[in-house]
């Protein structure tokens, strides 16, 4: 046993100080990135804002939404290879090309990539535990298979893991361990890493070997995706932002007069009770639930929330002084506050 004593933050930890700028309008900042790698020759040009691969998020709808923006999304993988299909066919390359695929560590998940006509160029490797050695082994397996492809891989939290995740093949890491809101993995196991620390560490790692992060939970509001940037991170990935849209998909559930007035919609986590009983009957029997379900109210489209946050980072860097979202990291000054200005978050828990 032993413990670390210096200290870790989370986004509510910390506010941005404001800088002398020379940018006169929000007009003026460009959100856009261009990224290269260190396996694949392919790059990634657009907003790197993504919806993450959650049932409720990573929909075909969702991903047409945020196109039109820019924005990327990891589709989530419930999808028949069937239905993947039909929609590449149908779909623009503008919008296929912001896509990643999600696959997790079991065998025949590899081999389903393979019966996708004309694939994305862009893999998710989605695992809970990202500190398992099979998530290894799955990532030089998909760099073997697919040599020129974007991969993405986690979660972890730390350097050191990383790092060997790029050494393994990986692209991008995607870095976060119970910071999302629909997440109970620290509550049922004491696990976790506090998120802006853990964006910071590992994007110092990833940097060095030229390679990329995910900042994946923990982003309640264009706040938080501006620390998270700010933080250093390459791309933010998003559930409950983006949740409660009609693009989503979910069960919108109709007001009752009682726990609500309003239509709500059932969100919940990909490792809750809820997610393991739609697509694998039920937990196992040595297993818990580590994530919760809850109604959100219902959003509408998602135009709205895309232009509000994409409002909200323009703004922040205008108050620094960034011209870009890249010059963002080297403007950023964190100072840490007394986290009691922590947002109220206005969802009714119902169920594990």
């Amino acid at each position: 046993m032993r413990i670390e004593n210096d200290i870790k933050l989370d986004f509510d930890d910390v506010l941005i100080r404001p800088k002398r700028s020379s940018l006169q309008s929000r007009k003026q900042v460009n959100l856009e990135r261009v990224f290269i790698f260190p396996h694949s020759d392919a790059n990634i040009k657009g907003i790197p804002i993504m919806a993450a691969n959650m049932d409720t998020t990573g929909t075909f709808a969702m991903a047409e939404a945020l196109s039109e923006h820019g924005l990327m999304i990891a589709l989530h993988k419930h999808y028949t290879v069937d239905e993947i299909n039909r929609w590449i066919i149908n779909s623009t390359s503008s919008i296929v090309e912001r896509v990643f695929l999600s696959i997790g560590t079991d065998k025949e998940e590899l081999n389903r990539l393979k019966r996708i006509s004309d694939i994305p160029n862009k893999i998710m490797i989605d695992i809970a535990n990202g500190y398992s050695e099979h998530l290894i082994d799955t990532i030089k397996r998909t760099r073997d298979a697919f040599p020129n492809h974007i991969i993405a891989a986690g979660n972890v939290v730390t350097a050191e893991m990383t790092e060997a995740l790029i050494l393994a093949g990986a692209d991008i890491v995607k870095c976060g361990i119970g910071s999302g809101s629909c997440c109970t993995t620290r509550l049922q196991t004491g696990v976790g890493y506090p998120q802006l620390s853990a964006v910071i560490e590992c994007a110092d790692a990833a940097h060095g070997l030229n390679a990329h992060i995910i900042s994946d939970g923990g982003c309640n509001g264009p706040d938080d995706f501006a620390k998270a940037f700010g933080a250093g991170s390459d791309f933010v990935m998003a559930g409950s932002y983006f949740a409660g849209h009609e693009e989503g998909g979910g069960d919108i559930i109709e007001p009752d007069g009682i726990i609500s007035t309003t239509r709500q919609v059932k969100h919940y986590g990909m490792s809750s009770k809820t997610a393991q009983e739609k697509y694998n009957g039920g937990l196992n029997d040595y297993r818990s639930s580590e994530g919760r379900t809850v109604l959100i109210d219902y959003k509408g489209p998602v135009e709205h929330s895309i232009q509000n946050l994409l409002g909200g980072l323009r703004s922040t860097c205008t108050y620094v002084g960034a011209h870009t979202l890249k010059e963002l990291p080297k403007r950023t000054t964190f100072v840490r506050v007394n986290n009691t200005h922590n947002r109220v978050l206005e969802n009714y828990t119902i169920g594990n």
